[in-house]
């Protein structure tokens, strides 16, 4: 049976994450300035993060009960000037399917007798025997200049999913919007004002190493967001915000006036450091700056988390009759990482958690696309890279698959079936859209027959673009996975805490 986190436990361990974090240097010692947060957990640990005021000493204690009693103090790591100040740290050796309390104090390093206030947040440990699991997803934060409004509550869906004390939360991407600026006010379609919380680094695109790193702890200055990171675990991954809009890594910007950096490669490297620092996510030593990874959650869930940004080709028409690099999308070596593991896992459940939508068209432009979808007809393109996994899951017999994804600011679910498709070596499989969490709405697209995707159902402004999070069309979903049967429920839901959509999977057995 899933242990759940109660109410108290909520609210003890949450609460010193919604005071509001201090942003200048404290007279006589540290200061954790944008609370605190976990990733990428496992069986036996996850990674740590928190920020400090100046170079520090972060130390860490961890302990299984809600009191601390039995806190036990792991090896410090040093926070200093070279990363701004954030911090990561490891955590191992833990028991499995147990929560977790950490308290994190940072010490002054020209004076180590100067520390921190304490900062508290949890996490449960990845079970390795059966338990009922829960977890929740979506994208886009802080998206089309649509920031923190506190007089309305802030960034409320971050709220809203917390109050499901889910296990973990997979963010799709555009955790940022790099090229997103932030105005102090704007003027919405009902008379009324919005009124941004504005930062120096918000009012331009970033291009700096400094300002991609500023625009998470953008997001952070937000209570909201800071409860639910002191609380739920994040399994992050990045989509083109993070960089820029729909960027691919030869890109130049030349007719960008707003970049005097015009190396979408420069930046995208930029960005991918801020990335790596600013959120709680494993480094790949073997492969410094990858994103793509498996996360085990225990016999019934692995998830996949994929990479369609960084080793794509360009974009453009995308109808390329014959693979070559041009039509890469994931690129070789992710692509045969992702068959092999997904034919290794043993789970019962493979979730691929995907940057992009499969068989909804996303454009760049009047000429080019931005994901694999290119408009009806046979395989061409970047849809060779899609097409490839496809069949491999078929033909290696790797059963219930499922596909977690956002970007397009709208919540769906689409079926996909050979029935109807142009290409016809697969299996069936669902694929779920959510998001935006905090970030304008939009929708819906057009779908591309090539995988014969169905619209089961769609939740979206019905065309008009770019409504504000007060227009409630804000989006994410709940997967639970019951562990007597096994059966995997899906529900779109919305800010209002709304089950819009949902339904009841029930897995192959071998």
């Amino acid at each position: 049976m899933r242990i759940a986190f109660t109410r108290r436990q909520m609210l003890a361990t949450t609460a010193a994450a919604f005071a509001a974090p201090a942003l200048s240097r404290a007279a006589s010692r540290p200061v954790i300035t944008h609370g605190v947060q976990s990733g990428d957990i496992a069986h036996d640990g996850a990674v740590i993060w928190a920020r400090a005021d100046r170079d520090a000493r972060m130390m860490v204690e961890v302990a299984t009960t809600e009191s601390l009693r039995d806190a036990r103090a792991v090896a410090p790591v040093a926070a200093t000037e070279a990363s701004d100040y954030a911090a990561k740290l490891t955590l191992q050796g833990l028991p499995s399917d147990q929560d977790i309390f950490y308290r994190v104090r940072f010490a002054d390093l020209a004076d180590v007798n100067a520390l921190s206030e304490p900062m508290v947040g949890r996490f449960r440990t990845a079970p390795s025997g059966l338990r009922d699991v829960s977890f929740v997803w979506s994208g886009d934060t802080a998206g089309q200049g649509w920031g923190i409004d506190e007089a309305r509550g802030g960034m409320t869906t971050y709220a809203t999913m917390l109050r499901h004390a889910p296990d973990f939360f997979i963010h799709s991407g555009d955790t940022i919007y790099a090229d997103g600026v932030i105005k102090p006010e704007v003027e919405l379609a009902d008379g009324t004002t919005w009124r941004n919380v504005t930062t120096e680094e918000k009012s331009k695109v970033a291009e700096t190493l400094h300002e991609f790193r500023h625009n998470y702890l953008y997001n952070m200055l937000d209570a909201n967001v800071r409860a639910f990171n002191a609380t739920v675990p994040m399994l992050a991954q990045w989509d083109d915000h993070e960089t820029l809009n729909n960027w691919y890594p030869d890109e130049v910007l030349i007719s960008d006036e707003r970049y005097k950096v015009k190396s979408a490669a420069l930046l995208s490297a930029r960005s991918n450091q801020a990335f790596r620092e600013m959120l709680p996510i494993r480094d790949n030593a073997a492969e410094p700056g990858r994103i793509y990874r498996k996360v085990a959650y225990g016999p019934l869930l692995d998830i996949f988390f994929i990479d369609m940004r960084t080793y794509r080709g360009d974009n453009s028409a995308n109808r390329q009759t014959e693979r070559t690099a041009a039509t890469d999308y994931l690129g070789r070596a992710q692509l045969d990482w992702l068959k092999r593991e997904l034919a290794n896992s043993r789970a019962l459940w493979k979730v691929i958690a995907s940057d992009m939508p499969i068989g909804l068209i996303v454009r760049d432009g009047k000429e080019a696309f931005e994901n694999g979808a290119n408009g009806d007809g046979p395989v061409l393109g970047r849809e060779f890279d899609m097409a490839e996994v496809l069949s491999f899951i078929k033909r290696a017999n790797v059963a219930n698959t499922v596909w977690l994804t956002a970007d397009v600011h709208y919540t769906a679910a689409h079926h996909y079936s050979p029935d109807r498709a142009q290409f016809q070596d697969f299996e069936p499989f669902w694929e779920f859209v959510s998001g935006p969490l905090h970030a304008g709405s939009f929708g819906p697209g057009d779908m591309d027959d090539t995988f014969g995707p169905e619209v089961v159902f769609s939740k979206d402004p019905k065309g008009e673009v770019n409504l504000p999070p007060s227009a409630g069309l804000q989006f994410f979903g709940k997967v639970d996975i019951e562990a007597s049967s096994g059966v995997m429920t899906v529900s779109l839901m919305d800010v209002a805490d709304t089950v819009l959509w949902s339904t009841d999977i029930a897995p192959v057995r071998a």
